[in-house]
């Protein structure tokens, strides 16, 4: 398993080797495509995250001292920022997610490229993230 710090400089690398915004939206789409599918009774609104333009379902579940995210979201550039969260954070300890730095989004300049609304959802989602590894972490 690789640390978050390792996750975030492959997908640095893997952004470098695309020459402009349309070869990296289209890879995101495809890392949303990707995206192993939520289970169907945690598309519930408890679950969805607040402060996102569209709708974005994000469940954690914590198992052996890791959790493990699911998510899903009907947009589908959404749903490639939320899959590239959790290929960073997903599989991790919780203590290590609620205090991890998450400096690849401005490192491949992701935050720039998004509307104000979709830049304040991936905050958002971030977000909703550290606080289950913050309740997880209490767990341990």
């Amino acid at each position: 398993m690789h640390t978050i710090k390792e996750i975030q400089k492959e997908i640095i690398e893997d952004f470098a080797m695309f020459e402009d915004w349309i070869q990296k939206y289209e890879y995101l789409i495809d890392l949303g495509k990707e995206l192993a599918p939520i289970h169907q009774k945690y598309k519930i609104s408890e679950n969805l995250i607040k402060g996102c333009q569209s709708r974005v379902w994000l469940h954690a579940e914590y198992a052996e001292g890791k959790i493990i995210y699911t998510a899903d979201s009907d947009a589908i550039m959404t749903k490639g920022i939320v899959a590239i969260l959790i290929n960073v954070l997903s599989g991790q300890n919780p203590s290590e997610i609620a205090t991890a730095k998450l400096d690849f989004i401005n490192e491949i300049g992701l935050k720039e490229q998004l509307s104000p609304t979709r830049a304040n959802g991936l905050v958002s989602m971030i977000k909703q993230m550290k606080l289950y590894a913050i309740a997880f972490s209490k767990q341990q």
